[in-house]
């Protein structure tokens, strides 16, 4: 199955960190299957999702290497794009959920925060390179791996 039909149905996909990154930075190897979302994302009725956690994670080599041009890349393309909406983490439900989540799958805080946010927002999917995430059964995780055949 390709990345496409895996979205058939989904009209609010949340993304992780490593697809913003292989799409902005052209990943050789993910660059393909990564540019299919962002396009879809462009044409159709399918919303992506981010939250300051994928930003912050965005924005660390860029941070780290000085590169100030790609840090306000990363923060326009995730915070002020008509297809990506950002959700802050703004409530304490958010907390909780990502506290219930990290307890449930022993997983770090972080990514539980991404899929307390992912629901939160009512995403139906998560995109995502994160093999340790397929466990989560609240909403249906789409690893990259599994379509760059």
């Amino acid at each position: 199955m390709n990345i496409i039909d895996s979205l058939e149905g989904v009209t609010r996909l949340f993304l992780d960190t490593a697809p913003v990154v292989y799409f902005v930075e052209q990943h050789p190897h993910y660059f393909a299957v990564v540019t299919q979302v962002f396009e879809r994302l462009g044409d159709s009725s399918l919303i992506a999702v981010a939250s300051p956690v994928t930003l912050a994670e965005c924005l660390v080599r860029p941070y780290s290497l000085g590169q100030t041009e790609l840090q306000q890349y990363f923060i326009e393309l995730i915070t002020n794009n008509d297809t990506i909406e950002y959700v802050p983490i703004t409530n304490q439900s958010i907390a909780l959920k990502a506290a219930q989540i990290r307890a449930k799958y022993n997983m770090k805080l972080p990514d539980a925060f991404q899929i307390a946010v992912a629901q939160a927002a009512r995403c139906e999917a998560f995109l995502t390179n994160d093999t340790i995430l397929k466990r989560v059964t609240e909403l249906r995780v789409l690893v990259l791996d599994d379509f760059n055949t």
